[in-house]
């Protein structure tokens, strides 16, 4: 077999170009998280990046391989699609490049289409397919008691990383232990190495607990964040950083999520990409944020706005001078 590409969905497993086999599988046999080998059709006017295991991107090439997982993306702003809605073709699209695979069913006018990969098979170890949720190592249940300085948005784009790997800096350089995680949104590693590079500890997303994305039942969703905060709470760190991906209305559990860690939550920043949209997305919370950031608030414009629409404070956290007035926040949050 040629060479595979292996996703960053792949991460989780010892997956290797000799250690799998490649078995074309009955529909019905397929589910979310599946890992099944894909060859690309097209590169041309397509995206036709891929995000490896260790976060670099990398561009493939017409007949490449690539091994990923089946999933669903619900991205308002970007693609939807889901692996259901492969048809009897067997072709799918990388609906990101981390190695999320199903057909797309709705795309943005301003974005190109996604790159089409043609179904070659399940990846397979004896009559045994392999899937996020069997590779996983076993976690022992742990109470998580974690401070949590949780970011939330409007939509996806929203300046959430951004302001999470400044968060992640100033708190480091306080000398705390920070680990940063993604608690939704589909899967993208290169997110939660920012955060790495900013200073965390640790890192962690959905895929680490089987997921390829969030967009799946509550049962299944609550069930995934439990192993994942056991993970992150087995690292004992002195405060979580946690990422929402894009917003708790969209169909990706972060109202589970906020549910689950709402009692954790010292600090919540809101992302925004304007003002109005502050207050659609402020209504959805029991507690309003402490402070709003994005392009929301790039000028005194949009700060003014958002707190005559809102009442609430807003600071342009690309502006350097902000900064010190945000670690005092975090640092009266935290009870420093």
């Amino acid at each position: 077999m040629i060479r595979p590409f292996f996703a960053s969905v792949t991460r989780i497993t010892d997956l290797a170009v000799d250690n799998f086999v490649t078995c074309s599988l009955l529909r019905e046999r397929w589910s979310t998280g599946d890992y099944v080998v894909g060859r690309v059709l097209n590169t041309q006017g397509h995206h036709h990046n891929i995000e490896l295991t260790s976060g670099r991107m990398v561009d493939v090439m017409e007949d490449d391989l690539v091994v990923g997982a089946l999933g669903a993306r619900a991205a308002t702003l970007e693609a939807v699609g889901d692996w259901q809605s492969i048809g009897d073709s067997g072709e799918f699209d990388a609906l990101t490049s981390a190695g999320l695979f199903g057909r797309t069913t709705s795309l943005s006018p301003f974005l190109p289409p996604p790159m089409p990969l043609k179904y070659v098979g399940h990846v397979m170890r004896g009559d045994h397919k392999i899937t996020m949720q069997n590779v996983l190592t076993p976690v022992e249940p742990r109470r998580f008691d974690i401070p949590v300085i949780l970011i939330v948005g409007t939509s996806m784009s929203a300046g959430k990383t951004l302001s999470g790997r400044l968060i992640v800096h100033l708190l480091s350089q306080m000398g705390l232990d920070v680990v940063g995680a993604k608690l939704t949104g589909a899967a993208r590693y290169r997110d939660m190495l920012s955060f790495s590079d900013a200073g965390a500890s640790a890192v962690f997303d959905f895929v680490d607990a089987g997921l390829p994305s969030t967009v799946c039942s509550e049962e299944i969703y609550r069930d995934a964040l439990e192993n994942l905060l056991s993970r992150i709470a087995r690292k004992k760190p002195d405060v979580l950083v946690a990422e929402s991906g894009a917003s708790p209305l969209e169909p990706y559990n972060g109202k589970t999520a906020k549910e689950v860690i709402r009692k954790n939550v010292c600090f919540k920043l809101l992302c925004a990409q304007d003002p109005y949209a502050v207050v659609g997305v402020e209504s959805a919370f029991e507690r309003a944020p402490d402070l709003v950031a994005g392009g929301a608030a790039n000028t005194i414009a949009g700060i003014d706005l958002v707190n005559k629409l809102s009442g609430l404070k807003a600071l342009n956290l690309m502006d350097p001078s902000t900064h010190e007035e945000l670690g005092q926040m975090l640092r009266n949050a935290l009870n420093l």
